[in-house]
């Protein structure tokens, strides 16, 4: 699902979403996609929908889960729909994960779109419960005990089902309103170009290689995650003496110890 937001910017953490309020000034979406086993081996679902209104934005059968197919689908739906303030992600391709592999390219665009990107906490279903209930009606609505021949006779259906749930299904949660009642798009545009990460004067800035993601900083070449390619990052000393972090505007990506000479 998506996490829409209007003017301000949330900031969230997984373990904190079960206690969090949601408000029609904050409107906080989801992003998830579905396997392929859901769809009969015809596409990945890529489904987003807005918390606040549990309005359906997309419902699209991806020829697969590749960074660069969700981008196209979620630039699609933000030229429709405004951007949101943030996601709440599944962990895994091609979001990356809220321990190991963190940083995508996927979600570097996010952030540089001024989109946060949060992760639901793994074996911790309470965080995606709107999610999981969402993709059990798809399951038995759309996908049981029905057979697809063609990925675009499976969106077809998709597209169906999507204007219903929207349009004519009343939500208990929603006093039996129905979806597209209570949703109001984003205020914040896509805009044409994407914007750097702002740094202070004065700043120690670097921009990372796009041939094999590092930079010179010193006397030696540092290392950044792969998705930050070609970015700018910037170095600011820590707490302990020599010690510097590298960071992609407020998130720290990396920490580097000039004493040692190591990462």
């Amino acid at each position: 699902m998506i996490e829409h937001g209007v003017d301000d910017v949330l900031h969230a953490h997984a373990r904190d979403l079960g206690a969090f309020v949601h408000q029609h000034e904050r409107l906080f979406h989801r992003a998830i996609r579905l396997g392929a086993d859901y769809a009969h081996g015809l596409g990945h679902p890529l489904t987003m929908v807005d918390d606040h209104s549990r309005y359906a934005l997309c419902l699209q059968a991806c020829t697969n889960e590749q960074s660069d197919t969700v981008q196209q689908h979620l630039e699609q739906t933000f030229r429709r729909y405004g951007l949101p303030n943030a996601f709440l992600v599944d962990n895994g391709v091609p979001w990356g994960t809220c321990s190991e592999v963190r940083w995508t390219k996927l979600r570097v665009w996010l952030l540089k779109l001024g989109v946060d990107v949060i992760y639901a906490r793994p074996y911790h279903p309470q965080t995606k419960g709107k999610n999981e209930r969402f993709h059990r009606t798809l399951k038995a609505e759309v996908l049981s005990m029905t057979t697809f021949r063609t990925a675009r006779e499976l969106q077809k259906a998709f597209d169906r089902w999507r204007h219903v749930y929207n349009t004519e299904r009343p939500h208990q949660s929603l006093n039996y309103d129905v979806p597209s009642n209570r949703y109001r798009p984003s205020a914040r545009s896509l805009p044409g170009k994407l914007r750097e990460p702002e740094s202070e004067e004065g700043t120690i800035v670097r921009r990372a290689s796009s041939q094999k993601a590092n930079f010179r900083f010193g006397k030696r070449r540092w290392h950044v995650p792969e998705a930050f390619r070609g970015e700018l990052v910037a170095i600011r000393p820590l707490a302990t003496d020599g010690k510097f972090g590298v960071f992609f505007g407020a998130h720290q990506i990396a920490c580097i110890d000039l004493r040692n000479g190591v990462q």
